[in-house]
């Protein structure tokens, strides 16, 4: 998989930052875009902290999901704002290389307006070796040439910055047209940059609108969108990153292993839904469903019933009848011994998308060139987190067992 990374303050992420990302993501080629805000820009140590009314990273990464809802040509990677301080590239290349494992070097997306000093920046010469440069324009000036090797991208100036956009939302000043609406949504109702409840306006929200009656079996971009915000909103910042993760992951096995990938994002966008639901809610909530039944082990750890529960939610909310997506979601924990493709694809990418602190050797066996057999990949998952479980002296579900026994006969 070739990959950019675009790193960046992204407060706000605004469609400028869009725009030039799609530009880029087309001229060069790419699979992925790996968006990385940053925790403290060394290029912005005088001024980043002392400006009034800053939202907090989890704000930043939020607005960030919002603005790329359903597109998985695009990623969030939060490993700077984990690392806190300073963020120097050559520590997040050196990360994102290893977690993330490129076909080749990964393309690093600069501005114009920082290539001239990128000689001057720490380990420059490191990072030039690890790789590609891409300078895109973000003056409207003539493309200058640079005394190292890079990729001029011949884009498009779009005249807007997040410094701009700050300003005139503090002044209530037409700023509205400027950011994605999920964004500006953020901004509103989390009273970002000194927004006053006094200048909204109402507007339609991504799930206001959706017909109950309908049941959903083929899933669209619109059904994405509308699940999406809903997921966003009832799981914490972290919880919602490894969601987008794993749909992203979980459509690219699709794609691999000739699944339709819209039902692959949709089950790992939703598969957390009810994470954070109270433990005796999740058990009301799959026990008025006769479709599930609750094992022993779920009845001592019902924070288990989580998949079954986000299963019925998705039914009963949102009128999604799919049967691939509400397996998938209801066994992505224990597993199923007849569990169909989309399932083990989601129980999979649970596993292993890359913001999980697991070893680099399972996200090699998805690599494009890499013939392996799904049953094979799901084995090797089943194994690990058995060994993982016994050695916390946790209890294993009969369920995996038997479907790790099922995999063993094949």
């Amino acid at each position: 998989m070739k990959i950019g990374i675009l790193g960046g303050s992204f407060n706000p992420v605004h469609n400028g930052h869009l725009f030039l990302a799609e530009k880029v993501f087309s001229a060069l080629k790419l699979d992925r875009i790996i968006f990385v805000p940053v925790y403290q820009s060394p290029f912005k140590l005088n001024n980043f902290s002392l400006e009034n009314k800053m939202p907090s990273a989890n704000d930043r990464l939020d607005m960030l999901g919002a603005s790329l809802t359903g597109d998985d040509r695009f990623t969030i990677d939060n490993c700077e704002i984990k690392r806190e301080g300073v963020s120097y590239t050559i520590n997040t290349l050196e990360d994102i290389i290893t977690r993330y494992n490129p076909s080749g070097k990964p393309v690093l997306i600069i501005g114009d307006d920082l290539a001239a000093d990128f000689l001057k920046w720490h380990e420059s010469v490191k990072i030039l070796q690890l790789a590609d440069i891409a300078v895109a324009r973000r003056k409207d000036s003539a493309i200058e040439k640079y005394s190292f090797p890079c990729i001029l991208v011949e884009n498009e100036v779009m005249e807007v910055s997040s410094r701009e956009i700050r300003q005139k939302i503090e002044e209530d000043n037409n700023w509205l047209s400027l950011v994605p609406l999920g964004v500006r949504q953020i901004i509103e109702e989390r009273q970002l940059y000194g927004f006053k409840k006094t200048q909204q306006k109402k507007t339609a929200k991504p799930d206001d609108i959706q017909d109950y009656f309908t049941p959903i079996n083929t899933i669209t971009q619109a059904v994405i969108h509308r699940i999406e915000a809903a997921v966003r909103k009832n799981l914490n910042t972290e919880r919602f990153l490894h969601s987008r993760s794993t749909a992203v992951l979980a459509a690219d096995m699709c794609r691999k292993y000739g699944f339709d990938p819209l039902c692959g994002y949709l089950a790992g966008i939703a598969h957390d839904f009810a994470k954070q639901i109270d433990c005796k809610q999740l058990y009301k909530i799959v026990k008025s469903n006769k479709r599930y039944t609750i094992s022993a082990l779920e009845k001592s750890k019902l924070n288990l019933l989580h998949g079954k529960a986000a299963a019925v939610l998705l039914k009963e909310r949102f009128c999604i009848h799919n049967e691939d997506v509400l397996e998938a979601l209801a066994f992505h924990t224990s597993g199923s011994a007849d569990m169909g493709t989309l399932a083990k694809i989601i129980y999979i990418a649970d596993k292993i998308e890359c913001t999980r602190n697991i070893d680099p050797a399972f996200r090699k066996m998805l690599n494009d060139d890499a013939d392996i057999p799904l049953d094979l990949i799901l084995f090797a998952i089943i194994e690990k987190t058995i060994v993982k479980l016994k050695a916390k002296e946790l209890d294993l579900s009969k369920d995996t067992l038997l479907l790790l026994e099922k995999i063993k006969e094949k």
